[in-house]
């Protein structure tokens, strides 16, 4: 079935449609912690305990009554604790010897660290004034029982596996990692390692994908390269559909005669959409085969990333049950100054100096990948801007865009 858009999409509208058509397609699974780095929370985590579970010093030095202080007079040592052991309350008009991280006993309001103290015998004197509440941190500083610590479509990061342990956690909830089918269009392709004919190219894209998805945690079905004719690419797609749980294509979405990912999503399932308002990367179409959802990014590699940095990518996300936020951009100032106009939203591939001053790569053809290897973001030119050098733009860094 064929979609009634009309004309170019904005690349915000184009998102919002996209992401409303997308469920979680993910099973739920149970992983031990020391295995779910990567993994997609199924299900919040609230706290047992409070972190830390009791008030505890962060020095080493004397655990102390305020009031005893103010006496100016040297404190008998009553008890020695270390990190791990139970003290005993406090004697009054004594101070215990305490190292970090130990429990405060019971009666005492401050910790004097122990460079502010000097030894006399068995006795401690102190050499600077304290107050109330020093050097102590409080039971439940950290994390406060019954408090959620992660929300259901949280990654799991190594800090987040370290937080989860520290309320006790031994076992999470996790999704399965999405199935994602990789297709590549086009008669030209040729596997790295094969001497290359008259006429043919390498199949870039496939590794581009394959390594965007392994860093994702997804489970890849590569289904190699697809000529160009319209029976072997209903074949492709049809196997990805059985296959994956997502589909991701390269090339054949333009409108040329050898482009046959178009008119083969309409023969087997549903055109959602078709040219964005980007450059690069406008023949970008989505849709579905039967009932397993498909981005089909442009065959230029340059065009490929930076389609699935900007929309595939967030489907993907949502599609593994992951919460989609906003990428992180920051203003930056342009290093470069351009008399002509574009008529579409450009994503420029710049590199942004410590100043944050952005300077555009030489080469911004759609067809150049490399240009990407030597750039650390996208820097956005709304349509119909001139540019002039110190103006402001908008900066999206590589490492959020692909996270």
């Amino acid at each position: 079935m064929s979609c009634s858009q009309p004309g170019l999409i904005s690349l915000d509208v184009a998102l919002a449609d996209l992401l409303s058509r997308i469920q979680c397609l993910a099973e739920v699974e149970y992983c031990p912690l020391a295995d779910a780095v990567g993994r997609v929370l199924a299900e919040p985590i609230e706290a047992g305990v409070d972190v830390p579970p009791a008030d505890n010093s962060a020095m080493d030095g004397y655990a102390v009554r305020l009031a005893d202080l103010q006496r100016g007079e040297a404190l008998p040592v009553s008890q020695r604790i270390a990190a791990g052991a139970a003290p005993g309350p406090l004697e009054p008009g004594t101070a215990a010897r305490i190292f970090t991280g130990a429990e405060i006993p019971a009666g005492a309001d401050t910790v004097v660290m122990q460079e502010q103290t000097e030894s006399v015998g068995d006795r401690v004197m102190f050499t600077a004034s304290a107050s109330a509440g020093q050097n102590i941190r409080r039971a439940g500083q950290d994390i406060q029982k019954g408090r959620e610590v992660l929300a259901a479509g949280s990654r799991l990061t190594p800090v987040a596996l370290g937080v989860l342990a520290s309320v006790g956690i031994v076992e999470v909830a996790v999704y399965h990692p999405l199935r994602v089918a990789i297709l590549s269009t086009g008669s030209e392709l040729v596997q790295p390692g094969q001497l290359l004919a008259p006429g043919q190219i390498y199949n870039s894209n496939l590794y581009l994908l394959q390594g965007l998805i392994a860093e994702l945690g997804m489970e890849r079905v590569d289904l190699g390269a697809v000529v160009d004719t319209l029976p072997a690419t209903e074949a492709a797609l049809s196997r990805a559909a059985a296959e994956a749980d997502f589909i991701l294509t390269t090339g054949g979405v333009s409108v040329g005669e050898e482009d046959h990912v178009k008119a083969a999503i309409e023969k087997l399932g549903q055109l959602d959409l078709w040219k964005v308002n980007i450059k690069p990367g406008k023949p970008f179409a989505a849709g579905r085969v039967g009932d397993t959802p498909l981005c089909a990014l442009p065959g230029n590699p340059g065009s490929a990333l930076i389609t699935f940095a900007l929309l595939a990518l967030p489907c993907l996300r949502k599609a593994q049950g992951e919460q989609v936020s906003e990428p992180v951009s920051f203003p930056v100032s342009a290093g470069f100054s351009r008399s002509r106009t574009q008529s579409r939203d450009e994503y420029l591939r710049v590199e942004c100096d410590a100043e944050g001053v952005v300077r555009p790569y030489n080469n911004q053809s759609s067809g150049m990948l490399a240009s990407l290897l030597y750039s650390n973001g996208l820097a956005r030119v709304p349509a119909g801007t001139l540019v002039e050098e110190g103006q402001a733009l908008r900066f999206y860094p590589l490492t959020s865009l692909l996270r």
